[in-house]
């Protein structure tokens, strides 16, 4: 059973206050216009380069692993892109918990919609496949505000931040679940809700199986998928939230049911989603979270990528 963090005394101690202040200002950065929010974000991420080395050795070796056919020279203005987005993603998540439900729809145009419907008149539950793209935070805002539903969460080791990042999730969403509640899941998309599930990181050994992704032969990839389609039967929904060049807003690109997922075992339902996250990343691949080490667990007996 998932315990929902709440508001407490102990979230005031001393330890928390430098936590406070860099949600105070996010909060005040965040009233910001929008335009120039966009530059200040895009600057801060190039800037950002100078001061994460390891964070841009990570991005550009996920990069080449994914991507061997481009040149050096693409590949590197894809990782500034990347960075760019990177401090955009910081003011997105502001956005995302602190901005009323009218500021983010202005920014917004939405597509598919009636592929919601569509699942909701089959009596079906949604497995919402949301990819770590830096702005998730926001696409599960406007998600939410459209058709609020349940979201599939890591908690937080600060337990302000924990707070925090429940309370700005729950301004359009119903409630969250921890993602080791399997049980949970398979419940609650059987009562027709919509589940807000990320398959796209590795979770390591234990929880994962290989399957291809891009270039990569051998990719950790969820194995949980495999158990919520089998055993809770709902509609598969991919969504991408992608910021439009020029400081111009963003879209969420809400896609058709995967209704021809594999079932007949675990590796081929990981192989057959690793094509479609391939797909949802290439609408905005500047846009998705390579610093993450994603290849991080090997087969075993091979040595780490990184």
């Amino acid at each position: 059973m998932t315990n929902i963090p709440t508001f407490n005394r102990s979230l005031l101690h001393p330890r928390y206050w430098p936590t406070w202040v860099g949600i105070g200002l996010l909060y005040l950065l965040v009233l910001l216009p929008y335009p120039l929010l966009y530059r200040l974000g895009t600057f801060l991420g190039r800037l950002s380069m100078r001061f994460l080395p390891r964070r841009v050795h990570i991005a550009r070796r996920n990069l080449e692993l994914c991507f061997p056919d481009r040149s050096s020279a693409e590949r590197e203005a894809l990782l500034v892109k990347n960075f760019e987005s990177v401090g955009m993603g910081l003011f997105e998540t502001g956005m995302g918990w602190f901005w009323p439900d009218w500021r983010v729809e202005r920014w917004f145009n939405v597509s598919g919609l009636e592929n919601i419907s569509l699942a909701h008149a089959k009596k079906q539950g949604v497995l919402l496949i949301g990819l770590h793209f830096l702005s998730l935070e926001l696409g599960a805002r406007i998600f939410g505000i459209h058709n609020p539903g349940i979201g599939v969460y890591r908690p937080n080791n600060n337990k302000l931040l924990d707070w925090l990042q429940t309370w700005g999730r729950l301004r359009s969403n119903k409630s969250m679940i921890d993602r080791s509640d399997i049980k949970g899941m398979i419940r609650a998309l059987k009562n027709g809700e919509i589940i807000w599930y990320a398959p796209d990181h590795d979770y390591g050994p234990k929880s994962s199986v290989f399957a291809p992704l891009f270039a990569m032969e051998q990719a950790a990839t969820t194995s949980g998928t495999h158990m919520l389609v089998r055993l809770a039967k709902p509609a598969v929904i991919p969504f991408v939230p992608r910021r439009l060049p020029g400081g111009k807003g963003y879209e969420l690109i809400i896609m058709p049911d995967e209704q021809h997922l594999p079932l007949e075992s675990d590796v081929a339902t990981a192989t057959y989603m690793n094509k479609v996250l391939e797909q949802a990343i290439l609408l905005a691949p500047d846009q998705y979270m390579w610093l993450h080490r994603r290849f991080k667990t090997r087969p075993p007996g091979q040595p780490s990528i990184y």
